[in-house]
């Protein structure tokens, strides 16, 4: 197994070094960290990124529920030979600093994820997210129009709350017991079974690629604030207003989140486009990064 030594950013888990895949090892060697202000706090939050490319007009890559940067390994180089290519980890996950006493919620999310907008994106942007990311997206598009120039949806959450079933026991003395569930080395490899239609790819560096965020500091107590915040449930009614250009893109037999949810988006965005990623489940992204990479860019194409 080839590993990452010497080359891990002093503020990922030292398990990062056990990476062995090369998407990964050069990703988490790029990640970097920005002190982000932001209404939330007197003092910045130390935000992680990554960039690669130039040229065009700037793409953000939005992770999903207790992920990061690292889910975008595979599409990220793909579309940064394009054009500028970026991927946040937002408020209250993966390797962004998770300060106690932070409000965790998707209000929170929204007010840090304009903040590092204005302080190193500042123009119009091609904003990308995947399942619950693909939530934070809509919000913010919704939110602040005039930011974003187009909408790409990846599996996305928007119908549902976005958070898991565990909701219901976070109530003292169950919360810390319920959220470490989400820790378990057997339940993640459950949930990334699933999230693949070919077993194969749920190896062991993907698996510890899911399982570096939980190892941040206060991981519990962000989880659970969040989790108790109730997630994205307020968003269904309001995905007809969406007004960019949008991309739904869709694995064919995602297990995670009906396929159904992907009509429901062609039904109700006024410049809505579904395409679906065959023989794919829930993370085109990592499963078929090259064919989603290309329904991006044909998307992005400017008319003829």
């Amino acid at each position: 197994m080839v590993k990452l030594k010497g080359m891990v950013t002093d503020f990922l888990p030292p398990q990062a070094e056990d990476l062995y895949e090369e998407t990964s090892k050069q990703l988490a060697a790029q990640i970097q960290r920005q002190a982000i202000l932001s209404p939330l706090a007197p003092q910045p939050i130390l935000t992680s990124w990554v960039r690669q490319g130039s040229g065009g007009r700037p793409i953000v890559l939005l992770h999903g529920f207790d992920s990061s940067v690292l889910e975008f390994r595979r599409l990220l180089p793909l579309l940064a030979q394009q054009q500028t290519t970026w991927a946040v980890d937002l408020l209250g996950f993966g390797f962004t600093e998770r300060r106690p006493n932070l409000p965790y919620s998707p209000a929170a999310i929204l007010s840090h994820l304009r903040a590092f907008w204005e302080q190193m994106i500042a123009e119009p942007m091609i904003l990308i997210g995947t399942s619950m990311g693909g939530a934070t997206a809509i919000d913010f598009a919704l939110a602040y129009p005039d930011a974003v120039q187009r909408l790409v949806l990846i599996d996305s959450v928007g119908y549902v709350s976005g958070v898991p079933p565990i909701a219901r026991y976070l109530f003292w003395p169950l919360d810390y017991g319920a959220v470490s569930i989400l820790r378990s080395q057997r339940v993640r490899a459950r949930v990334s079974a699933q999230s693949y239609q070919d077993p194969q790819l749920a190896s062991r560096d993907a698996a510890l690629c899911g399982l570096l965020p939980t190892l941040m500091p206060n991981w519990y107590g962000s989880n659970i604030t969040f989790i108790k915040s109730g997630g994205y449930r307020y968003l269904g009614d309001r995905i007809p207003h969406i007004t960019q250009p949008t991309l739904v893109l869709w694995g064919d037999t995602d297990r995670i989140l009906d396929p159904q949810f992907a009509h429901r988006f062609e039904k109700d965005l006024a410049q809505g486009t579904l395409v679906w990623i065959k023989d794919c489940g829930h993370v085109p992204h990592l499963e078929k990064p090259q064919l989603t990479a290309r329904a991006i860019q044909q998307f992005l194409a400017p008319e003829p």
